[in-house]
């Protein structure tokens, strides 16, 4: 790392520490003029790719998790911390096992961890991501579960 000050190419890491927010603070000494600075260095990781059910492929984002949940769990006894606590579990086990993931897999892993919470709201979700076409569906998906 270059001196800020007199741009010489050798320092040494006085104190390191993780801020939290998958960054870690160094706090650094150049090694000839004897000055100090902080450094920042964040982890890379690579994007989840969302495979649609068209086959359009879009950035993951947990913000539609938790909007498709909220919707679900409307008037529902189902707090907000217990819904981001499902987006953020899903989001670590697919940050932990694949780069790409398709839609479906991501409904199926909400519903999984609906059912146990709450079953109304189990119910709601699964109506809208399995799409319903009349109460025949609705009742066959009712008997297997």
């Amino acid at each position: 790392m270059k001196c800020l000050y007199c741009g010489n190419a050798d320092s040494k890491v006085i104190d390191s520490r993780e801020t939290g927010d998958n960054s870690i603070r160094r706090r650094r000494e150049c090694l000839k003029c004897g000055k100090r600075w902080t450094t920042y260095e964040t982890i890379e990781s690579t994007p989840i790719l969302v495979i649609k059910k068209n086959g359009s492929i879009q950035p993951f984002d947990k913000n539609k998790i938790i909007n498709g949940i909220i919707k679900a769990c409307e008037k529902r006894p189902v707090s907000l911390i217990q819904i981001e606590t499902i987006a953020s579990d899903i989001e670590k086990k697919l940050k932990e096992s694949t780069h790409e993931v398709e839609s479906i897999k991501i409904g199926e892993m909400v519903m999984e961890m609906l059912k146990p919470l709450d079953q109304v709201s189990y119910v709601r979700f699964a109506s809208v991501y399995r799409q319903f076409t009349d109460a025949a569906n609705f009742i066959e998906f009712l008997k297997n579960e």
